[in-house]
């Protein structure tokens, strides 16, 4: 779960649609479509039409310097496209471009507040993004891209009530990819994996091209594997496949079955494609705990080592992410700054995750008394994260708690067997210790 959980986090920034159109280029933005006055040059048909909006955008800003509608467009389009290239860089790219917007048009603008509000989600600044969206939306209540960015914000903050009226709202303006795989990750966290999937069909149904088919696969896929359920998750990456052929996402899903299947080589070069393709602090950890898991240490220990350069990097283009750095020192050796950071993510939101984080934390660093309400809280809103589940099942197993983590420990197998190479197997031999399933 938390592996999907950071992708929802990094997928929070989308905003646009953006497509080339008879060589003009038309920006899709809450179901209106603007047509600039800038041609595409010939050869943006080679690059993705992303890049050739931004291209076509920078053009346009050159010649109308004063087009604030334009300078929102293209913020909003750099925090795609930080998304998409792992480059985090695009975010000082995006701040500048929308702060330019709101310089010219400073009031009724609603689009660059929508696109800051994105910015801050991507930067996990969900405080802020929530508070971008409502002013975003007091200028412009129809707009389905601000209630989108609301909807992330809330969900990130715990708020799940606020979150799906949010969505409900989204998906009445503009029911779409955008708002039905909001609607499925709402879904999931309230435990209604048949919903979740439910409303993922619905976006592929109607995705209008190979990339909107691809993020709904990769969706699909992620949550048939977060239930065990490896032919399920291979049938949609595959599929997916046909149509993005190098997506990350939808090979990173595919690294996590044959991991699971036991096919070590296809694993090993599954995991590589991602790293190097998107180097993001979660994607080196997993790598790294794979490798863990084969007994590779030497080579762990490198992956393991670019995590924290990743990290300042990161955060020197304004990303804070307490979350992944408290559990990646939890899990590895250092729990005094495993506890600051989660202290500090628990501080700006109390949701399932920054509960568990702080749970595992404390655990350890020998707090398990401390841990445990933390642990059954993450465990207690319907969502069924193995994961948190092992963290909770270990925390109880450690108070002498037996009973209550042979169901904890046993659940988390039930759920998915498959969560982790490195503490599925941990999960096992602890229950297997304390006399097998209840």
């Amino acid at each position: 779960m938390r592996r999907r959980t950071a992708i929802a986090a990094v997928l929070a920034g989308a905003l646009l649609l953006v497509v080339s159109v008879g060589g003009w280029y038309t920006v899709v933005h809450d179901g209106q479509a603007t047509t600039a006055d800038a041609p595409v040059a010939p050869a943006a048909d080679a690059v993705d039409p992303l890049t050739a909006a931004i291209t076509a955008a920078q053009q346009r800003l050159d010649e109308v310097p004063g087009d604030w509608v334009t300078w929102a467009q293209l913020g909003s389009a750099y925090v795609e496209q930080a998304r998409i290239s792992a480059d985090p860089s695009y975010y000082e790219l995006a701040d500048g471009a929308l702060a330019q917007s709101l310089t010219l048009r400073p009031d009724g603008n609603d689009a660059a507040l929508t696109g800051q509000g994105a910015l801050a989600n991507a930067r996990h600044d969900f405080g802020a993004a929530a508070d971008l969206a409502t002013r975003a939306l007091e200028i412009n209540s129809y707009s389905a891209t601000a209630w989108g960015v609301l909807t992330d914000a809330r969900t990130q903050l715990g708020d799940l009530t606020g979150a799906g009226e949010a969505v409900q709202r989204m998906v009445e303006l503009r029911p779409g990819v955008a708002s039905f795989t909001r609607v499925s990750y709402d879904a999931e966290l309230r435990g209604d994996l048949p919903g979740a999937r439910a409303a993922l069909e619905q976006a592929l149904a109607i995705a209008q091209d190979g990339g909107d088919e691809a993020y709904c696969r990769t969706y699909l896929a992620a949550l048939a594997f977060s239930t065990g359920d490896l032919d399920g998750a291979a049938e949609q990456v595959t599929a997916g496949l046909r149509t993005a052929p190098t997506s990350p996402e939808l090979l990173l899903v595919q690294a996590r079955v044959d991991a699971a299947r036991g096919d070590t080589d296809a694993a090993l070069a599954g995991f590589r494609s991602v790293v190097d393709a998107r180097p993001l602090p979660e994607h080196l950890v997993e790598y790294g705990e794979y490798l863990e898991s084969l007994g590779r240490l030497d080579e762990a220990r490198q992956q393991y080592a670019l995590v924290t350069t990743v990290q300042q990097l990161f955060a020197g283009n304004g990303v804070t992410d307490d979350l992944s750095t408290a559990l990646f020192a939890a899990d590895h050796g250092d729990p005094a700054a495993a506890v600051a950071a989660a202290t500090t993510e628990y501080g700006r939101r109390q949701n399932t995750d920054s509960q568990n984080a702080l749970a595992w934390a404390l655990h350890a660093a020998g707090r398990d008394a401390e841990a445990l309400p933390l642990a059954q809280q993450s465990t207690s809103t319907g969502r069924e994260s193995a994961l948190f589940l092992y963290h909770r099942g270990t925390i109880e197993a450690a108070l002498g708690m037996t009973a209550e983590a042979r169901a904890s420990l046993g659940r988390a197998l039930d759920v998915n067997p498959y969560f982790s190479p490195l503490h599925a197997p941990r999960a096992q031999a602890l229950l297997d210790s304390l006399g097998g399933r209840p």
